[in-house]
């Protein structure tokens, strides 16, 4: 049952109706986004230890403002669609994160008062192209398993060829497997992969290891790491296709309904022009009794 049929059920408390006609009011939504996107600038102002002393207890007074219209939300959430609420995996989510947000962050909790900007996560929940994304990232999680196991491997492999050729040189770099599966993976993020990793190796008699680091980036951050962006994209494309087929099936429905009312609109003409055919010729059947009915009486009196 939807949203809108739930209003007008007639057995719904009105305490419940008042909750489903907030939750789904026009408005609710885009202040939900707003109270997120400025709770998001106060935390990050809050950073920063150049506040005076009054802005720092607004910003504090402002944070529990935001945490009890949080609440209030799901309050309503969990009032209007009571079990309903749970069947929908992102209103679990907005009602871990509001969780997280209620626990007391004093004394040797304070570490999670840092968890507070989990809050900002609420976005994802509430703009439709990021829940989008987000949606098409999971169901593409069980390719990625696959193709992490390709990427795990071929750093491994690499990672053994570089111990055994540089550990002797370059004993910081690659002395043992983890430390080089650590600097093959700096190498493969591009983050000063040529003056950190490369250089060193080839000033401590290796001029040639250029061949091996190039290789492996070519295999590793072109090839196997694109795909991670292939997968992600080609998640993106079936939603869309999905989408458009949908609309399509809406499409055809529609279709197919105004061509059924224009039958029924072309059977009602023919109906009301035989009604019109058969009026016309029952009038002349009157009239002509009346006729009839005129010259009798008009032979009676003769």
């Amino acid at each position: 049952m939807s949203s809108v049929d739930l209003t007008k059920d007639k057995k719904l408390s009105g305490a419940r109706k008042w909750a489903i006609s907030v939750v789904e009011h026009k408005w609710f939504a885009p202040f939900i986004t707003v109270i997120i996107v400025v709770n998001a600038i106060t935390l990050g102002m809050g950073t920063y230890d150049v506040w005076p002393t009054g802005w720092v207890r607004a910003m504090h007074a402002f944070d529990g403002i935001v945490t009890s219209i949080f609440v209030m939300e799901i309050g309503l959430k969990l009032i209007a669609y009571r079990w309903g609420f749970f069947k929908s995996g992102w209103n679990v989510f907005d009602l871990a994160i509001v969780s997280i947000a209620l626990v007391p962050g004093a004394g040797p909790l304070s570490v999670l008062r840092a968890m507070r900007v989990l809050r900002v996560l609420r976005l994802i929940s509430i703009v439709p192209m990021l829940r989008r994304i987000v949606e098409a990232l999971l169901r593409a999680i069980p390719g990625m398993g696959a193709i992490l196991a390709v990427l795990g491997l071929m750093i491994y492999v690499a990672s053994v060829m570089a111990t055994t050729l540089y550990s002797e040189t370059n004993p910081v770099l690659f002395g043992s497997l983890p430390a080089s599966a650590l600097s093959l993976f700096q190498v493969m993020t591009m983050d000063g992969w040529r003056m950190e990793v490369v250089q060193p190796v080839m000033d401590a008699g290796h001029p040639y290891a250029w061949m091996f680091f190039l290789t492996y980036i070519v295999f590793v951050s072109f090839a196997v790491l694109n795909l991670f962006m292939a997968l992600i994209v080609e998640s993106l494309n079936d939603d869309f296709r999905e989408e458009v087929q949908e609309m399509e099936e809406v499409a055809d429905d529609l279709k197919e309904g105004q061509e059924e009312a224009h039958l029924e609109r072309a059977e009602l003409v023919m109906l009301i022009k035989s009604m019109r055919e058969e009026m016309a010729e029952l009038k002349d059947a009157v009239a002509d009794n009346a006729e009839a009915l005129r010259e009798t009486k008009l032979r009676q009196k003769r």
